[in-house]
């Protein structure tokens, strides 16, 4: 015979707690409804619960501990009568498997609240920003009108089950210990159907598709999420409705790029104005105070601009969804070179680079004073 403290796993000096834990971690592990129904495992089972019985008795744990086996001999699990592993269950386990052991008493299932829903809702860039008024429409379901929910015909009632008394459980003795589980005729509800409504076949509800109209606010982003109170699927059994959850996405814009609450955009800007200074417009989003109603903006552009500067341009961007805060429109300006020149315009260019010199353009004299330090060092090298 095996030794209960090698049984468990545990060292002869195991208090109580480690006892219990080990105990728990090899009876959820060998459960003979975990192992369906091995033979093997109802036999380890078995030992772990003898194993156990002895050790968690401070009085037979002693007994065990100077004799062995033969000082607990009539005392081990199996002699020590069914009240005694069921006393165990109940302390480690108690709810675990379902009232596994008759303690207490179970009630008819109640009102059971429906089920919540998602949708997904794109929505443009421009909804984002001024927010707006959506409809949508959602397949949920419904409380059947022809019997109220209840499943059965105008005139009729549910009927108790008989298998399980309509307590929705029924119990089954499997070897020394009882299990509990939901009926499988009722399917756990305690009542059924005799005589089923037309209109939903004694289900009680009805999938239809429902036309919502939903307020989008102002300023949401990507994953926000608009919880619709008592809009999710009906309950069953005078239940309360579930809730409806939509989530949001915003389509990319073909011309803004958000950034929090910012709004960023290019635009280009011809090299005449670039040079000597100027304004382009830019456009910007509808429904703000910042705008004109045209949906333009205008920008200036300072002498000399290049091409990657940007112009921040305050609260002319999106506004905060939980506060009065919107944030800015950032205008990255593009300098535009331009193409398909006449014979005079390329005229006036190359008399315009002949009188250009390194005060016109700092970036390029920088560049190839840097170069050159670079290729001398080069020449040096290979000399």
């Amino acid at each position: 015979m095996r030794d209960y403290y090698e049984i468990l796993g545990v060292g002869r000096a195991a208090d109580g707690a480690e006892l219990k834990s080990a105990f728990r971690k090899l009876a959820m592990e060998h459960h003979p409804d975990r192992n369906d129904g091995c033979e093997e495992a109802a036999g380890r089972f078995k030992e772990i619960n003898e194993a156990y019985s002895i050790l968690s008795d401070p009085q037979k744990r002693a007994a065990y501990d100077r004799f062995g086996h033969a000082g607990v001999n009539g005392m081990n699990g199996a002699g020590a009568g069914f009240s005694d592993v069921r006393d165990i269950f109940n302390e480690v386990f108690g709810d675990a498997f379902g009232d596994m052991f008759g303690r207490g008493q179970r009630r008819p299932q109640g009102p059971t609240r429906g089920g919540d829903l998602r949708y997904d809702l794109e929505i443009s860039l421009e909804q984002a920003y001024a927010g707006s008024e959506v409809e949508i429409k959602v397949p949920a379901a419904l409380t059947c009108e022809d019997c109220s929910g209840s499943g059965c015909s105008p005139g009729s009632q549910p009927t108790a089950c008989g298998s399980c008394g309509g307590m929705g459980r029924v119990r089954a003795t499997q070897g020394f210990f009882t299990i509990e589980r939901t009926c499988p005729r009722c399917g756990g509800a305690g009542r059924l159907v005799l005589d089923p409504c037309k209109g939903c076949r004694g289900v009680g509800q009805l999938r239809r598709e429902r036309t919502l109209q939903v307020r989008i606010p102002a300023g949401v982003d990507d994953g926000t999420n608009i919880r619709l109170a008592g809009e999710g699927d009906a309950g069953q059994r005078g239940g309360p409705r579930g809730d409806l959850y939509i989530f949001l996405s915003v389509q990319p814009h073909e011309l803004f790029e958000r950034d929090g609450l910012d709004l960023l955009c290019s635009v280009p800007v011809p090299m005449a104005i670039a040079a000597l200074g100027g304004e382009v417009e830019a456009p910007c989003l509808l429904g703000g105070e910042n705008c004109d109603g045209n949906s333009k903006i205008t920008v200036k552009v300072p002498e000399g601009a290049q091409t990657g500067r940007t112009v921040r341009l305050k609260n002319r961007g999106m506004p905060s969804l939980r506060s009065r805060e919107r944030g800015d429109l950032v205008v990255e300006l593009f300098i535009e070179t331009p193409a398909k020149l006449t014979a005079r315009q390329k005229e006036l260019l190359r008399e315009f680079a002949g009188l250009c010199g390194e005060q016109q353009h700092p970036r390029t004299a920088t560049f190839f004073q840097k170069a050159r330090r670079f290729w001398d060092g080069i020449v040096r090298a290979d000399g």
